[in-house]
């Protein structure tokens, strides 16, 4: 099993006294897991933090065997967000979901390309926390289990959509779920089009409805909860006045 892809780190951890071993998103090969090297040496460690692309030159004797791999890093990545603490903060909860989401040696092409858009976002302070929101979704759709965002449950109506239910994952109109709307999650409008705007508490709604997906139907089927790197961009989000 071996290819030369682009790749993002998703997290790397030190192995022996030298090495490292590396977990990749790949577009093609998915979630990847790769023996590094020289890894933990002063002179890689930049290009192997969270949100790095690199160029992989991966090998494995067969696709179920760890493999190793030579990196080559790809731009600046992560570097160009040091002034940004809650850009970086950002990262590092998008990385942490895309790896416990993602089964490993599985492709999932959609993944890495709302992975990427999520990463030229965090260069717009003003935008990321939405598309973020939009990466979450998007990995959910990529699992199979996508929301269904196009019209109302009950009535079928394209108009007036402002819920969501929690079981089924479908929209719900204003009308319709007003009997129920203490049990339905709300669906900020942004999320309908790119022409509807941010208001305030948006951000927030659209973290509470991914996270209630994403920890029903992706993290609690592997005994895990939501990674807590997600938690503190909430903490940090919130202390910012951005949700």
């Amino acid at each position: 099993m071996d290819f030369h892809e682009e790749a993002f780190v998703l997290s790397a951890r030190a192995h022996g006294d030298t090495g490292a071993v590396v977990d990749l998103l790949t577009e093609t090969h998915g979630r990847r897991g790769a023996y590094v090297a020289g890894g933990a040496s002063r002179k890689m460690r930049p290009f192997l933090q969270p949100g790095a692309r690199v160029v992989a030159d991966y090998r494995a004797r067969t696709a179920d065997h760890l493999g190793a791999a030579r990196l080559e890093p790809v731009g600046q990545g992560p570097s160009a967000l040091f002034d940004d603490p809650l850009a970086l903060t950002g990262l590092a909860a998008a990385a942490a979901v895309a790896q416990g989401a993602l089964p490993e040696r599985e492709p999932h092409p959609g993944a890495f390309l709302a992975f990427e858009a999520m990463m030229a976002a965090f260069a717009l302070p003003e935008v990321w926390p939405a598309v973020f929101v939009r990466f979450e979704l998007g990995l959910l759709d990529d699992l199979g289990f996508g929301l269904d965002l196009s019209s109302c449950a009950v009535t079928g109506s394209h108009d007036d959509l402002i819920w969501v239910s929690p079981r089924t994952g479908r929209a719900v109109s204003r009308e319709a779920g007003a009997p129920y709307a203490d049990k339905l999650l709300r669906l900020p409008p942004f999320l309908l089009g790119a022409q509807a705007g941010l208001a305030e508490g948006d951000v927030g709604a659209g973290l509470e409805l991914t996270g209630r997906f994403l920890e029903r139907l992706v993290f609690h089927g592997q005994n895990k909860p939501l990674p807590t790197a997600r938690d503190w961009m909430i903490d940090r989000l919130r202390e910012a006045g951005r949700l």
